[in-house]
């Protein structure tokens, strides 16, 4: 019942995140998985990966109704990472448990620095993908989603911090076309690194239900308190990225601790 109440609380946390903030919530699944709720590693990784997959799928849905999104290139992006976030899975399941907490410590340092640069301004539209642009874009979409999904692969994140930037970088997108086209992205490479740990029994399916339902409803809170807090959304990001970081500096020193004893 503790284990049950901690994986939806969990959930709520991370929802709660991604409704104040916009984003970064899923970098704390796994650490909350591992060491709140209980989870091995490595089952932790397969579990948020299905997790972030399925509460990408429900915002996909949401979005697309108000925001156009780029297909042709969201999906060039994502088919190419899907191939690499199964070889990242592949991988990830090889590494020792503690070996990929310590890494997945330094990935956290990593996103939460990221996150404390100030966001680009939104720039004029681009241009989408057509048949005249491929041969300059396509090879770009392909090689960064391929990069980007190895990395959520083998980490069973979510990947957003990285996919907005691949896209801005590979098809000259604006940030607010590379944020709707990187949730086709995120449902992508975690519906693949969760089907690679579901295939060798990695996921506990009743915790992933209760961090869906946790992150719904504190999606719900998070949104509320974010019209309420607009405009100290720039130093709750801040903050955040220190949480982050923090979280980070723990999650690399116990897995290092526990492979030096």
């Amino acid at each position: 019942m503790t284990g049950a109440l901690l994986a939806l609380g969990s959930g709520g946390l991370i929802g709660a995140v991604l409704g104040l903030i916009g984003g970064g919530g899923s970098i704390l699944a796994v650490p909350l998985l591992v060491y709140a709720v209980g989870v091995p590693p490595h089952v932790a990784i397969g579990t948020a990966a299905l997790a972030v997959a399925m509460n990408a799928l429900a915002s996909l849905g949401l979005h697309a109704r108000r925001t156009p999104i780029r297909w042709p290139c969201a999906l060039s992006f994502s088919l190419a990472g899907v191939g690499g976030a199964l070889a990242g899975a592949a991988l990830g399941k090889s590494v020792g448990g503690q070996q990929l907490l310590a890494l997945f410590g330094g990935l956290m340092i990593v996103v939460g620095i990221l996150m404390l640069r100030p966001r680009p301004a939104a720039a004029a539209p681009s241009d989408r993908l057509t048949r005249a642009n491929a041969r300059r874009l396509l090879p770009r979409l392909l090689l960064a989603g391929a990069s980007v999904g190895l990395l959520s692969g083998f980490f069973g994140i979510g990947g957003g911090f990285l996919i907005v930037p691949g896209l801005m970088l590979a098809a000259d997108m604006d940030l607010r076309d590379a944020a709707s086209a990187s949730l086709v992205g995120v449902a992508a490479f975690g519906t693949a690194s969760a089907s690679s740990y579901a295939w060798s029994g990695l996921i506990d399916w009743q915790v992933a239900g209760l961090l869906v339902a946790g992150g719904l409803l504190g999606a719900l809170a998070g949104s509320r308190a974010n019209a309420v807090l607009a405009d100290r959304k720039e130093a709750l990001g801040r903050l955040f990225a220190g949480v982050v970081i923090a979280a980070g500096l723990y999650v690399a020193g116990r897995g290092i601790a526990t492979l030096v004893a």
